[in-house]
């Protein structure tokens, strides 16, 4: 798409401008780095816009200080516009820690029982689901209700769904897909990941 030119114009009765404002459901999915730096990127367009941002890390732990976070509460801060940052549950995506008494299942289909609760109200115009296909590959969301939620959502509020192995449902019903693959990674060459590139 050259100059932002699109290949077809879909016969839906709607004018270019009707098309352009639509609410965007977009997925950066696969096995290469950037996926949530790019759903961040686009948080900070929103920001820009003066669109009120909800970002739902359902991954990263309670813990973990990561760079993003600093910058968009920080602008949300300064204002006008404000973000709102949940962190669902405590790095158990990578790790299942023996002994933990947590109920990870149950934090995660809370935290999508709050995402919901936020479309209904639209609380928020821009929002982040940052490694939220992993709840759903483990089963401990159910597909089929993400994908029926965020069809039916009312107003215009943008999502973007970070992480690897997207389900296929997922894919058919975004409207933008990005595929991040892996050409060469430091951690190919025995580096660990460095503050201000990582986090």
């Amino acid at each position: 798409m050259p100059q932002g030119k699109v290949t077809s114009v879909p016969d839906d009765g709607l004018t270019t401008r009707q098309r352009r404002r639509q609410a965007v459901f977009a997925v950066h999915t696969g096995p290469g780095k950037g996926k949530s730096t790019a759903a961040f990127g686009m948080a900070l367009r929103a920001w820009s816009a003066g669109w009120p941002i909800g970002v739902f890390q359902f991954v990263k732990s309670e813990k973990w200080k990561v760079g993003e976070e600093a910058a968009l509460k920080a602008l949300g801060a300064a204002g006008p516009t404000p973000v709102t940052w949940h962190k669902m549950g405590e790095g158990w995506s990578w790790i299942q820690r023996a002994g933990t008494e947590r109920d990870h299942a149950a934090e995660a289909a809370e935290g999508w029982a709050q995402i919901k609760r936020d479309l209904a109200a639209e609380s928020f115009k821009f929002y982040v689901l940052d490694e939220f296909t992993y709840p759903m590959k483990w089963g401990w969301v159910d597909v089929a209700d993400v994908v029926e939620t965020l069809a039916n959502r009312p107003g215009t509020q943008h999502v973007v769904i970070t992480g690897r192995d997207a389900h296929p449902d997922l894919i058919a019903a975004a409207d933008l897909v990005t595929e991040m693959t892996k050409v060469k990674h430091p951690m190919d060459a025995g580096r660990k990941g460095q503050q201000g590139i990582e986090w």
